[in-house]
């Protein structure tokens, strides 16, 4: 797996939107942020484009990622929102530039589209983590803006979560992948379709109706996604809803049923998502995962193969 540089000081940043409209205001704080760790911030020129609920047409959207894309002064690319419309550009970009300049693309959710795309065909990592329009409003940095700065600049991150009832021991080393879970299962069967093998699986989701979660999380096991995993996190199960005649089980119980008859570790309550904190997740990389029963730690080797001992 290909590590984009690390960025320092005086290093261009680009934002673009490549789904959902998002207003200057929304996004106006993060661009002081930004500067203030010293990077220069450039904007692509629909970045607060409009059409219908895109900000822009796709040849529009289209253009503005794949200009950040050939350049070689911008070396991160951060998607200012999601939404939805990311999978209508694949089929238009070319990522021959990219691939052999890589830079770190940051977002979530209905980025998980180019996330997949990145990470399993382009064999680069990525970073799974808050976008511009969810910084804080005032500007100033915060836990999950933490985050993504030491993944950006640093390159190693560390956390350790409380534990859950229903998480399952165990301790793994291997690659992370993942994101969005309704995102991660409309690309069955593309060519942006993960892959699980040898893997520490992410999943997230927000606003779905728990039958729908039980759903995916069975297509998953379906389609042989879980066979062969290495770990499994489950991150935000945000604003979950559920009928008139109660489904019976939380998010939790729903994934923990469906996972019951694997041995790999399980955590919950991850917090990356739709969410605060949305802690950055480097996708692609090797990291170590354990879950014990104080919790769950979650460590990442940085580009000299090193990670932080002291929390293990």
């Amino acid at each position: 797996m290909i590590t984009p540089s690390l960025l320092k000081k005086g290093n261009s940043v680009g934002i673009v939107s490549v789904a959902g409209r998002v207003a200057k205001e929304k996004v106006q704080p993060a661009i002081t942020l930004l500067e203030s760790w010293g990077l220069n911030v450039v904007l692509g020129k629909h970045t607060f484009g409009s059409y219908h609920q895109f900000a822009g047409t796709d040849e529009e959207r289209t253009s503005d990622l794949q200009k950040m894309l050939n350049n070689p002064g911008i070396r991160a690319v951060f998607s200012s929102r999601g939404g939805y419309g990311t999978i209508r550009l694949m089929d238009h970009l070319d990522f021959r530039c990219f691939r052999n300049n890589p830079k770190w693309l940051v977002g979530f959710s209905d980025i998980t589209v180019l996330h997949a795309y990145i990470n399993s065909v382009l064999d680069i990592e990525s970073l799974h983590a808050a976008m511009p329009a969810t910084f804080p409003e005032n500007g100033i940095k915060s836990e999950t803006t933490d985050s993504l700065r030491k993944a950006l600049f640093e390159g190693v991150l560390s956390y350790r979560i409380p534990g859950h009832s229903l998480n399952r021991p165990g301790k793994t080393k291997a690659p992370l992948v993942g994101g969005n879970l309704a995102v991660l299962c409309s690309l069955a069967g593309t060519s942006m379709d993960i892959d699980t093998k040898e893997k520490i699986l992410f999943i997230e989701d927000i606003g779905e109706y728990l039958y729908r979660l039980d759903r995916m999380m069975h297509s998953l096991k379906a389609a042989g996604k879980l066979d062969h995993l290495k770990g499994l996190i489950i991150g935000g199960m945000t604003e979950m809803e559920d009928n008139e005649i109660p489904f019976g089980s939380t998010p939790a119980e729903i994934v923990a049923e469906i996972v019951k008859d694997y041995d790999f570790p399980v955590a919950y309550d991850f917090p990356a998502g739709h969410m605060e904190p949305n802690l950055a997740l480097i996708l692609g990389r090797q990291a170590h995962f354990e879950v014990n029963d104080e919790g769950m730690n979650l460590n990442y080797y940085n580009e000299t193969g090193k990670y932080k001992e002291e929390s293990w």
